[in-house]
């Protein structure tokens, strides 16, 4: 009987709980209920709706508060609004991170060179250097037209970026790193573009000046420490740095990068040179075994365009090869065609068997002039080297001057235009070029040799082939 009580009472409690259980669950469903319907429906009374003003001219404090933060091109008419600018840049800003970052480290080092030995510090090298993943915007440009052949651009520059710079300093046998993070920089920058050319892109040198002192904000970290925490040393380094800034770049002072030479960039094309290789007599023996294999490499000095050559001749110390090349001209005054006979061999490097230079001022316009050219060993007359017999070369020259209404703005200075074939459209055409064969490559290494062709940036390769002898 006894047993029979105890089972009975712990039922009812099992019981009695799983009810308890049941009624909280009821009662927190309904009460969550109810109070989301009071919650979305009752509304408070004190709450006013809200009342838009007119901004009146007397309401000084709020006009000032609200000046900073609108942008320059809707405040100054001068200055034109550029959203376009900014949305390139957010696009192009992964690859101008690099280019800035690599520019900026070439153009540090030669002054970080220039004073560190007054510091005696030992060295200064950047272990990274990035400006991170937020772009700089643009709140509005200005354009200045002028005269002159310049591009002249003041854009309202805001950023507030998230760079990791590293820079690793040596000095007295010990090893610092300062880091760089959090930098804010907001400034108007006169960048001018000049002189303007012709040749892509079109300008030769950029010059960056500062139109007043910028906002400079940034944390210093040197060896894990934040520098920027420690009382006046915060202002103390930005002003420092704004005032050395200004120094070097406030306007009319200038930073320039330099995009191409100004003097061969604006130079035009006066006239085309017409050479013509006839031959060589008396080449000095080279092979042990046998005679020499000679050809010829001629170009313009001081020219960056790939050389021309003749054929290699076989065996043969009075060669003859009567092969004409021409050369765009753009200074006859001072240019110089320079000639190089070498000795083709199938291993190692092309033996040289002698050289000479033509002064295009020695030429007459438009008049055939044939010269045999004695093979030096060095351009320098008193080396007694060039004493010694190497042969000598003949060349026929013309120099054929533009006439004015045939002035050529713009040439490839790898040869002469030639007129279009019959049925080219008049706006252009598909150029189709086949590359068949290479023979005689000269080179130390080319066992697996391939072509590059370029044409105005764009690059196409051919693949790489095996046998030196077929491409």
């Amino acid at each position: 009987m006894g047993l029979l009580s105890t089972i009975f009472g712990i039922l009812c409690g099992f019981l009695n709980s799983i009810f308890s259980l049941f009624a909280f669950g009821i009662g927190t469903s309904i009460g969550l209920v109810i109070g989301y319907y009071a919650f979305i429906n009752a509304l408070p009374a004190d709450v006013e709706d809200v009342k838009v003003c007119p901004l009146v001219e007397d309401d000084l404090e709020t006009l000032q508060r609200l000046i900073p933060e609108i942008p320059l091109w809707v405040k100054n008419p001068d200055f034109d609004r550029v959203d376009w600018l900014n949305k390139f840049i957010e696009n192009m800003w992964p690859y101008l991170d690099r280019a800035i970052c690599a520019t900026t480290k070439n153009i540090a080092k030669p002054i970080i060179n220039e004073q560190t030995p007054q510091y005696k510090i030992q060295s200064v090298e950047f272990e990274t250097f990035t400006l991170g993943t937020i772009p700089p915007t643009f709140q509005g440009m200005k354009v200045y037209t002028t005269d002159d052949k310049e591009l002249i651009m003041e854009p309202s520059i805001k950023w507030a970026g998230n760079p990791n710079i590293i820079i690793a300093v040596t000095a007295y046998g010990l090893k610092a790193t300062i880091q760089v993070l959090d930098l804010q920089v907001f400034g108007i920058p006169r960048i001018t573009l000049k002189p303007l050319v012709g040749i892509f892109p079109c300008f030769a040198n950029i010059f960056v000046s500062l139109m007043n002192k910028p906002h400079v904000d940034f944390g210093l970290k040197l060896l894990g420490v934040d520098l920027m925490a420690i009382p006046g040393l915060y202002r103390f380094v930005q002003e420092l740095i704004k005032d050395q800034v200004a120094n070097m770049y406030l306007w009319p002072q200038a930073l320039e990068v330099q995009i191409m030479d100004p003097e061969q960039a604006l130079k035009r094309p006066l006239g085309i040179l017409d050479v013509t290789v006839v031959r060589a007599v008396k080449l000095q023996r080279k092979d042990l075994l046998g005679k020499s294999d000679p050809y010829v490499k001629l170009n313009i000095r001081e020219e960056k365009v790939a050389f021309k050559k003749t054929t290699v001749k076989r065996s043969n110390l009075n060669p003859e090869w009567n092969e004409e090349f021409s050369f765009v001209i753009k200074d006859p005054a001072t240019q110089v065609l320079e000639l190089r006979v070498y000795d083709w061999d199938q291993v190692g490097t092309h033996e040289e068997m002698g050289l000479n230079v033509v002064p295009l001022k020695d030429l007459t316009p438009d008049e055939p002039k044939v010269l045999t050219l004695v093979l030096l060993k060095t351009l320098n007359p008193n080396d007694p080297q060039n004493d010694k017999p190497r042969g000598q070369l003949v060349i026929e020259l013309v120099y054929k001057p533009f006439k004015e209404d045939e002035m050529l703005d713009d040439i490839d200075d790898s040869g002469m235009m030639e007129k279009a074939p019959e049925g080219t459209p008049a706006g252009g055409g598909l150029l189709v070029i086949i590359v068949h064969e290479a023979q005689d490559l000269e080179g130390k290494y080319h066992t697996n040799p391939h072509v590059r062709l370029l044409f105005k940036g764009e690059e196409r390769k051919t693949k790489v082939c095996a046998i030196k002898s077929l491409l």
